[in-house]
Parts: C-alpha cells; structure tokens; sequence
C-alpha cells in the first residue's frame, strides 16, 4: 500500500508469486534447492515454507481490511492532528481488524490443512504418520479416517472459537 514503488514492487512480486504456486511446490523448492546447502531440517524448512505462503495470503488480507474503512476516516483522524502513522494505528487498523478478523481466521484453518503436506519434503505430520501405520498394519480404513477425523476436530474446534471471538467482537458495536 506505499506509494514507493521500491517497496511496492518486491511486495508485489512476492505475493503474486506465492499466491501463484501451490504451497507443496514452495516446500519441495525451499528444502531440496534454497535450504539444502544450509543442512536445515525438515520442520524448520516446513516454518519457513508456511509461513512465506501464508504470509503472502495475510499480506492481502489485511490490505483488503484497510481499504475497507471508508477514506473518511483517515481524513477525520488528520484532521484532528493525527499523523498518518498514528491515524493509521489509532483509527484505521482497530477498524479493520475487525473486518479482516474472519478471514484471518479462514487462513489459519487452510495453513492447519495445509500442513498434510510436510510428507512431501519427509516430515511427519498427522498425514505421513498415518501413511507409516498404514505401510505397517496394511490396513487403509482405520489410519486415513483417523486422520480425517483429527483434522475435522481441529479445524471445527478453531472455527467454533473464531465463531465465539467474531460475536464477542460484534457485541461492542
């Protein structure tokens, strides 16, 4: 959202490159290319990977959220003598914390399932764990429900909260 385009450009450049790929082929790139000479193991590369992808997502989601609050509220806030960074801090963030609260919640649920995919690089997630005990019993049934099951807990127990958060938010308005 700056006006420089020394900041703008990279930003843009990241985030259309991210959002562009899928996640698996960032993991599989940053550990078996970029990190591989480094001798980082596999969850620090899985941190690394997820928290550039999901990043980029928030990165646009929080733009959108601050561009959401009418321009009258940042012209309202400099004109009681408010620089732009104390508008921005004071005024323009609170309100659009509430806007972005929901989709910033919807991301954390994909990042949770997105996880499922560390099996690719060789972690062990829920997924490959689940892949192990399926290679050893020869079993399909119990191991992958399982895992489904635990995810579904998972992501409806964080919905459930984030569901709580968003009324307890909605409340004071």
């Amino acid at each position: 959202m700056s006006g420089k385009w020394y900041l703008t450009w990279p930003a843009n450049i990241y985030v259309s490159v991210i959002r562009g790929t899928p996640v698996v082929v960032q993991l599989v790139i940053l550990y078996f290319i970029v990190l591989a000479s480094l001798d980082v193991d596999k969850i620090t590369a899985a941190i690394i990977a997820f928290g550039l992808n999901s990043g980029a997502y928030i990165s646009e989601i929080i733009r959108a959220g601050i561009q959401a609050v009418d321009k009258g509220q940042m012209e309202a806030a400099r004109s009681l003598g408010l620089s732009h960074s104390q508008a921005m801090q004071d005024v323009i963030f609170p309100q659009a914390l509430k806007n972005i609260l929901p989709a910033l919640g919807n991301e954390f649920i994909v990042l949770l399932k997105e996880t499922a995919v560390i099996g690719f690089i060789g972690g062990v997630d829920l997924m490959r764990a689940g892949e192990i005990i399926r290679s050893r019993t020869f079993e399909d049934v119990a191991p992958l429900f399982t895992c489904a099951i635990i995810y579904l807990i998972l992501t409806y127990t964080f919905t459930f909260l984030l569901g709580k958060f968003e009324n307890r938010l909605k409340q004071s308005d």
